[in-house]
């Protein structure tokens, strides 16, 4: 894996839970692509998940990335959490089930193909990537909203 790929995540929602977006920017050298989607009734948190996962499936070969959100639900999910979530059957501490296990699971399948290091970043903190994420995640929600 020599191909070091930069993702920036993020998601957005109208509402908790409402309608949402996710948005993604992918930096490889001089070469950036966005993408973005939305969904009808969703969470900010599955919003956030989905922005991870599909910035992950872009990707066409494993590669080297550094993965940059400003959720800690997801970075820290990804680096902390899911090891004990794993072990009791996707359940947490408490045994009661892992929110969003289906994401989750989606987004460890999509990482695992990778080498990834994920990192946080404060939003709103005037990082120029993150609010580019954070417009394309509530561009999309809004669309999503308009369209009806």
């Amino acid at each position: 894996m020599t191909d070091k790929v930069l993702i920036y995540t993020d998601g957005a929602c109208l509402g908790n839970p409402g309608p949402g977006g996710w948005g993604v920017l992918l930096i490889k050298g001089n070469t950036q692509k966005e993408l973005s989607g939305a969904e009808a009734d969703t969470t900010n948190n599955r919003m956030e998940l989905m922005a991870a996962i599909k910035g992950l499936q872009a990707l066409t070969k494993p590669s080297d990335v550094i993965l940059t959100t400003d959720s800690q639900y997801v970075r820290l999910g990804m680096t902390t959490w899911l090891v004990n979530w794993q072990k009791r059957g996707w359940r947490k501490a408490d045994n009661k089930p892992v929110k969003n296990a289906d994401l989750w699971q989606e987004l460890v399948a999509a990482a695992a193909l990778h080498k990834v290091e994920w990192r946080w970043v404060k939003g709103h903190s005037g990082v120029h990537e993150n609010e580019v994420v954070d417009t394309l995640a509530n561009q999309a929600a809004h669309t999503l909203v308009e369209s009806k």
